[in-house]
């Protein structure tokens, strides 16, 4: 298991705003969950960091843990070195947006804004000008008097947004904030959503099953199974240096092919031989690779590479997908973009030979 988040001068202390040191919670009962066990992580400020796993894997455990809505069964949380284990959610300069966004529906979207301000007991003055500034950041200026049940699903999250960054919190929970959003409207909020974390300088802990929103937004991510985070990396590491089988197939699309490591190639069992850079701790020998389908390309038989059968050729607007059987039994999916196939020789039929070329540097080594 690789965790990455800690290592390197790029991690260090100084930097680390939300420390997760060996956190493991335990829902005790008959049949006893152990929801995280022994995770530990280091957010950095200003930073957007996402948890990204399936549903089950802990991820929101821990954003609830970090919230304070739950408390650890061991080890310990800190903020800014501080140790926060056991205070109170109103005791941490720590704020959440929920799926649900919980606005008053009653209220204008300046009064939503400015409530936890005034709860706070902060200065009318400080709370109108603090309410029109959050207006300002998330373009609402010209509603702030609309009633939140009037407006779109939209404008009610920037409200949301705008109601949590308000008392300028150093940390602001998301627990999968656009998953109630249509797939345009998300698309552009995840951008908005990075903009406001830019601007504000506040670090975002983002909560998502999602990959592609993970890879939009985030300055790192965490991929979390059964409990535990499996790997820690820039949306580049994690998509291109997958550390385990299951990370690489929980981002993106992926083949998974047999080879046989020796030094620094591998021979994969469909034919070919590869230079590859093993992670640490692979032993020469069997081994799993990775080849994303965009890394691949199919000719007419006869040529150079894998030889291949068609199975299926499925067409999508800006790439076509074409599903083929290796001459070892593996199945492999291509991915190649319809602007590269002017010119180019027209693709076997279904059902014809082919041959398969993989780019260099295309075959990753699995740590299984």
């Amino acid at each position: 298991m690789m965790d990455m988040s800690n290592s390197g001068p790029e991690a260090a202390a100084g930097e680390i705003a939300i420390e997760v040191d060996t956190v493991s919670k335990i829902f005790p009962g008959d049949d006893e969950v152990r929801a995280l066990d022994g995770v530990s992580v280091g957010i950095r400020r200003n930073e957007f960091f996402t948890l990204l796993g399936p549903s089950g894997c802990g991820k929101t455990t821990l954003l609830r843990i970090i919230a304070g809505f739950e408390p650890p069964t061991m080890g310990a949380l800190r903020l800014d070195g501080q140790d926060i284990s056991r205070l109170a959610p109103d005791q941490r300069p720590i704020n959440t947006v929920f799926q649900n966004y919980a606005l008053f529906p009653h209220m204008s979207v300046a009064r939503n804004i400015g409530f936890g301000l005034e709860m706070l007991g902060k200065p009318r003055r400080e709370v109108a000008e603090t309410t029109d500034c959050m207006l300002k950041l998330v373009q609402m200026e010209a509603l702030k008097g609309r009633k939140t049940s009037a407006l779109s699903g939209g404008q009610q999250q920037r409200v949301a947004l705008a109601r949590a960054l308000a008392p300028h919190p150093k940390v602001l929970l998301l627990d999968e904030p656009l998953s109630a959003l249509d797939l345009k409207l998300r698309k552009e909020m995840q951008i908005e959503l990075k903009r406001l974390q830019s601007e504000t300088g506040i670090t975002f802990i983002f909560v998502t099953h999602d990959q592609e929103e993970a890879l939009t937004m985030s300055d790192r991510i965490a991929v979390m199974k059964d409990g535990k985070i499996l790997q820690v990396g820039s949306p580049r590491d994690i998509y291109q240096r997958p550390a385990e089988r299951f990370v690489a197939n929980f981002i993106g699309e992926s083949n998974f092919l047999d080879g046989t490591l020796a030094g620094g190639t591998v021979d994969l069992k469909a034919g070919g031989r590869f230079a590859v850079t093993p992670p640490e701790g692979v032993a020469e020998g069997p081994v799993s690779v990775l080849v994303r389908p965009e890394h691949a390309q199919v000719g007419p038989a006869g040529g150079e590479g894998l030889a291949a059968t068609i199975r299926n050729v499925v067409y999508s607007g800006d790439a076509t997908t074409i599903h083929l059987t290796l001459a070892s039994g593996e199945p492999f999916k291509a991915k190649m973009p319809n602007s590269a196939a002017a010119g180019a020789p027209p693709l076997p039929a279904e059902g014809e030979a082919a041959v398969l070329t993989i780019a260099p540097g295309g075959v990753t080594v699995l740590k299984d």
